[in-house]
This record gives structure tokens, sequence and C-alpha cells, in this order.
């Protein structure tokens, strides 16, 4: 919320006329004609930022404006500086009015233009090769190359001595030793210099700058790999040339290289021991953007994981059994799980302090909790593919919700789809339903071990004398299991133990997300779990309901699209794909249309295709014969439903029998198996040559599937069976 007097200027700035704002453009320009800039014009950029910033729309300045703007960049005086920056960041350039810096005035590009070139190049502002590369190059320098001696100055010499120049002294550790490598933001002195300032700034834009880099083109090869430093013929430059092998490399990765070695350096100095509580902060939060960077790095760089793995790995050792690390020990996760199986590392370990030790000690840690929900709910897909301790760690992950559910409880809501699997369900639906009960036993946990426990007069309570009791512990320490197991049956008992707990605001808290939680465990039930527990192998087809096949289309044609579920759950795939084939037709429900038909086409058509032209994943089998069969008839199904798709089937079908005669396949390994799947595909192109023969046969009539002619009377054989059964029960 602003307060009153902010809100009022920006209540101004809204409604300021056109009219009005081209007049104090024009008095903003004559201000900043001045040899010397006044009070009075650091006044109007303030307020031209207001205006600009508090507009919903991005304004355009005018010529000279904007000119007289982009020249103060380089201003002596950093609040103009600033100001500059920071109102042409709110601006849409004018063509032809770029920021024209090159390798021959790139010295004048500070933190402040640099800042606008980000912005600038983020939004495709401009073209983008004038300034990413050099921009790019810039950091180079400024992040490796930055001055190792303290900014200095002017000391006096005492009372009855003019003053003398203090000579420059060298930045130091944080344990207070002589820095003897490069600088970096944990260096310090007692003053810096303006290049260890935009060290200090290049570190702190570098990921992004990475992620922005990444996803823009340079444009032009040839001119990418021009690396001759734009400050050739300095000391810099002369000290950098030392690197022979780094300066060959282009632009692009000779940045992620100089981040490579920033950031190991940054490792290197974070295990140094520092004098302050301020400074250990310092240590921790750069450690964190430290992991960062190099993750961004080895993405965009694959060659470098082998390299960045043993750094990572050595400072997971020196961490994990400390957790006050815990902000550091989540980018090294997400280091792991992005990397680790290119590496072929062990990583188990780190899934142990991740789902075990972070939320069984840190429960009560707010931070942690937020930023571990966070990795869990922008990695979900990856932990529910590639970790099974991910679901059999709700137990303990649900204690965060137990504990401070109103801050957490929409991650939840996130999550808790991806925790019901047929192995988990039953347990973590009495989970939930105990949930209020885990809240009171961690508040019992919590306080017993920092503050007593009593009520209002004085007296010990009833649950904290059950929670230290011996005879009941194994019911606490059930609730606070780390991993999923089994229920109990003696949840009277313990429902009796915490009774008085029932009105404590956290339990009442708690108690209240419940239903909440219930509601969307039930969803996923009836919308996931009861559809693959239909589909089994036993289960009886002539029991489904074709409108339940129209009912979850959605879904049934969005699990049948997924290629990966071809290997991961071959035997209710087959079945999906059936169901859809068998029962996607008008004649079983007249709600089905040649929109859904084509839809569920496409989609199989796009898996039998990839899978029948492409080797299986490392470490997956070929697809099983029976899954490519019934693709085959499926899409020859549907296609017999639409005649407008046939050519497209039996396209397929007849590739696939000029493929074949070819030699072997990379997809199906077995002769015997490739001959069944071959003649099969003849036979549906046989039927698909006569489109009405096709219909009848893939997509029978009623009266043909359900046969009742015991009970018709128009056909001979009730009468010669009625006539028979007389003759045989006759006196």
């Amino acid at each position: 919320m602003y307060s009153h007097g902010s809100e009022s200027l920006i209540k101004q700035a809204r409604e300021i006329q056109e009219s009005e704002l081209q007049k104090f453009y024009s008095r903003l320009v004559k201000l900043l004609q001045a040899k010397e800039l006044s009070h009075e014009t650091v006044d109007s950029l303030q307020r031209l930022h207001i205006i600009l910033f508090a507009t919903k729309f991005t304004r355009t300045l005018p010529v000279e404006l904007q000119k007289r703007l982009l020249s103060l960049l380089s201003a002596p005086a950093e609040q103009i500086q600033v100001l500059s920056s920071a109102v042409l960041r709110e601006t849409l350039p004018l063509s032809g009015q770029e920021l024209n810096y090159n390798q021959e005035n790139a010295a004048q590009l500070n933190s402040h233009a640099a800042a606008l070139l980000l912005s600038r190049v983020r939004s495709n502002a401009f073209p983008l090769f004038n300034h990413v590369t050099l921009l790019s190059k810039k950091l180079v320098d400024w992040l490796r190359y930055a001055s190792i001696t303290q900014g200095g100055g002017a000391s006096s010499g005492g009372f009855f001595t003019g003053p003398r120049l203090r000579q420059p002294m060298p930045v130091a550790e944080l344990d207070g030793t002589v820095s003897g490598d490069f600088f970096t933001v944990l260096c310090v002195g007692q003053g810096f210099t303006e290049d260890q300032w935009m060290n200090v700034y290049s570190f702190s834009m570098l990921r992004h700058w990475l992620l922005t880099y990444h996803s823009v083109s340079t444009g032009s090869t040839t001119a990418d790999t021009d690396d001759r430093s734009e400050v050739d013929g300095s000391v810099v430059s002369m000290v950098s040339a030392t690197s022979s092998s780094s300066r060959l490399l282009p632009p692009k990765e000779r940045l992620r290289e100089k981040a490579f070695q920033y950031c190991q350096r940054l490792i290197e100095q974070s295990d140094r021991k520092t004098h302050r509580r301020i400074d250990a902060e310092l240590q921790k939060a750069c450690l964190v953007e430290a992991v960062g960077i190099l993750d961004c790095v080895c993405v965009e760089d694959a060659s470098l994981v082998y390299r960045t793995f043993p750094c990572i790995k050595a400072l997971f050792g020196r961490l994990s059994s400390d957790l006050s690390f815990a902000r550091v020990l989540l980018p090294i996760a997400q280091f792991y799980l992005n990397h680790g199986e290119m590496a072929a590392v062990d990583c188990e370990s780190v899934w142990k302090v991740v789902f075990g030790r972070f939320p069984a000690e840190l429960f009560n840690d707010a931070f942690l909790a937020h930023e571990l929900l966070r990795f869990l709910r922008l990695n979900l897909e990856s932990l529910q593919l590639r970790l099974p301790q991910y679901t059999r760690s709700f137990p303990n992950l649900l204690k965060f919700l137990a504990w401070n559910s109103p801050a957490v409880v929409d991650d939840f809501v996130d999550l808790l789809p991806s925790l019901v699997t047929t192995g988990t369900a039953v347990e973590l639906l009495h989970t939930l339903l105990d949930l209020p009960c885990l809240s009171a036993t961690l508040v019992l946990q919590h306080r017993s071990t920092c503050l007593p426990i009593s009520d209002t007069g004085g007296r010990s309570l009833v649950s904290l004398d059950a929670f230290r009791n011996p005879s009941f512990r194994g019911l606490f320490l059930f609730l606070l299991r780390g991993e999923a197991g089994d229920t109990i049956d003696r949840l009277s008992t313990l429902h009796e133990q915490l009774a008085e707990a029932a009105s404590w605001p956290r339990v009442v808290q708690c108690a209240q997300t419940v239903p909440v939680l219930l509601h969307i465990f039930f969803n996923t039930v009836v919308t996931v779990k009861r559809l693959k527990c239909s589909l089994q192998i036993h289960y009886n087809y002539n029991c489904l309901k074709p409108s339940l096949v129209m009912d979850q289309s959605h879904e049934l044609v969005e699990f049948a699209g997924t290629t990966a579920n071809v290997y991961n759950k071959e035997e209710m795939y087959t079945h999906v794909v059936w169901v859809l084939g068998e029962y996607l037709s008008v004649s079983c429900d007249s709600r089905c249309s040649v929109r859904l038909i084509t839809s569920c086409f496409e989609a199989l058509e796009a898996v039998l295709f990839e899978i029948t032209s492409s080797t299986p994943p490392p470490g997956s089998p070929c697809p099983a014969p029976r899954v490519i069969t019934t693709l085959m008839s499926a899409l020859a199904k549907l296609a017999s439903r639409s005649h407008d798709l046939i050519p497209r089937v039996s396209l397929f079908l007849s590739k696939l029998r000029s493929v074949t005669r070819c030699g072997s396949v990379t997809w199906c390994s077995d002769e015997e198996d490739l001959v069944a799947i071959v003649t099969r595909g003849e036979e549906l192109w046989s039927l698909l040559k006569t489109p009405g023969v096709a219909q009848s046969v893939l997509t029978p009539s009623a009266h043909v599937t359900t046969p009742q002619w015991h009970k018709d009377t128009n056909v001979s054989m009730p009468l010669q069976m009625r006539a028979l059964t007389s003759l045989t029960h006759s006196q």
C-alpha cells in the first residue's frame, strides 16, 4: 500500500493532460541544455520518472529529450546517471536512437547504461548484436579482470603535515588474509574502485543475463567469433591475454567460461572463516547465486557438467550436515536434478536431505517451506518421473502444511494430485484426515524442546504428558514418520490424548484446510485413479459404459497421445487405446463428433509414427508388439467412421510394409513379432480398400455384436427349436 502522499502523486501523474506533458518535455529540454544541472533539473527528472512509471502504457519521448537523457548516462554525477537510466527504461526507443556503444566508447558503459542495455535487449527493442556481444565482452572484463587493489584517496598525515597519498593496499578475503586471486564480490577493503563496483554489479545480473543471452540470436556468426577485447592495449587486456585458450572462444562461450571460473572462486571463498555474522550470511547468499549460475551455464553447455560436478559434490559434502545452509542446499538439489543422470552420480544422499531432514527438522522455517515447495512445483514433472522418493515422502512434506496451513495451502493445492498414486492413495487419505493431529503433535514436539506448555492455570497439559509417555510414544512417532508405510488402528486413543488441542489456533487453521484438500484428493481419484483401475487387464470390457468414454474423452486422448506412456505404462496404455478405438463412435454415444474422432486419430497417429520411426529411449525396451497392433487397429476403426482419414492410415500401413522389407528395424527386435505386426497391417490395409466393408467389419452394428436369434420370431431357427422341444417333451 502506498502512503497518502504517494497515492496523490501517482494520481496526478496518471491524470496529466497530453498538452501539459508536451510543455513539461520542452521545459525539461531547456533545463538539460544548461552547462550545470540545477536542483530544478533533478526534481524535473524525478517527476518525469513518476509520470512514466505510473502510466499503464509505455510512452515515447521527443527525439531531443531522449538524446539528452542518453548523453546523461555518462554524466559525472551518479544521481543523474541513475535518473536518466530509470527514465529511459520506462520508454520506447525511437527508430535510430539506439545506444551507440561500440569498441571505441565502451569505457563509458557504466552500471546504469548496462542496466538500460539489458532491459532493451530483453524487449528486443533494437538490433541485438551491436549490443549483446558488447555487453557480454564487458561482463567478462568486469568479472574476471577488476583491479585487486583497494580504492584509495588522500589521507591526512597529521596536524603539522600536509596531505599525502595513501599507498594502494590489496583487497582482502573475509577472513582477513590478503587476496591472492582475482577480485570477487566476497573480497573486502576500505574502499572500492569503479571496476570493482562493476564487478559486483555484473555478478548480480549475471544469471539473468545468461538466461537472456541464451534466448536471443546474435545475428552474425562471423562477428561473434571476433573476440578482440574492447580494452585491447590496456593492462587489463595484457593480463587477460595470458589465457590464450579462453580468448579464442566466441563471446558467448567466453562469458560462460569466466562465469564458471568466478563461481568456482566464490565457492572456494565461502569456506573461509568470517569474523562477522553478516559476512557469513553474504557467503550463503553468494553460494545460492553461484550454484544457480553454474546450473545455467551447464544447461547451455553440457560439456561443463563434468567440470562442475566435482565442485558441486564437494560443496554438498561440506554443507549437508549443517542445516543452517538449507537455502544453499536447495540450488544444489536443483543442479543434481538437472544434471545428475548425465554425470551418472549417486543422488540418493541429496534427496534424503531434501525430502527427509528438511521437512522433519525445519518444518517451522517459513522461508525454507516457501523455497522447497516452490522447488517441488517447478520440477513436478521430473520429480514424478524420476524420483519415487517424492511420492513416498508425503508424510514429511505435509508437516509444512500442518505447521503453517494458511501460508502454504496454495502450494499443496498444486502438489496434492501428484502425490496420489495407487500405492499411496489409502494412506494419504488417512493422513489428510489426521492432519490436525499432526499439527498438534508438531506443536508439542516444538514447544517441549523450547518452552513449557501449560494451560492458563499453570497446569501441565494432558497432551504433553501423553507425548512424553513411552506407552503413547509409538502413536506420536507414527504421525511424525518420514515416509509412507502403513496406517494404524488406535486413532481413538490418539484423539483422546489430543482432545484439548482442538482449540489451539494452529490446529484450528490446519483443520480448516482439510475439506479443501479432501475435495482435491477425491477429484484426483475420480478422474485419474478410477480410470486406471477400471482399465486393468482383468476388467470385463462388456461392463464398460460407452458414455464413460465420452465423459472422459479429453483425459483418455491426452493419456493416449503421450508417447512416454507406451514405455512406462504399457498395460494401461494398451487398454486405453483399445477402448478409444472400440467406443469412440456415434453408434455408442450420440455426443461423439467427427471432430473428436479426428482429434483422437491425430493423437494416436503421432504416437504410432514416433515409436515406429525412432529408437526407444535409453534404458527402455522396444515397444510391445501388442501396443503397435492395438494402435493400428484403433486407427483403422476410427478411419472407418470418418472416411477422410482412410488415406492417412492406408499410407502409413503401406509404408510399414515397404520399410520392413528392407530388413530389421530398431523398434522391434524379434523377427516373429515383426512378421505378426506386418501381417496385421496388411489385413487392415486390405479392409480399408473397401470403406463400406471396413465399416461393417471394424465398426459392426449392435445386432451383429450382440445377437439374439433365440428370441427373434421372424427367423426359422426359433420355430425349429420350439418344434424339437415340443417333440422331446411330448408324452
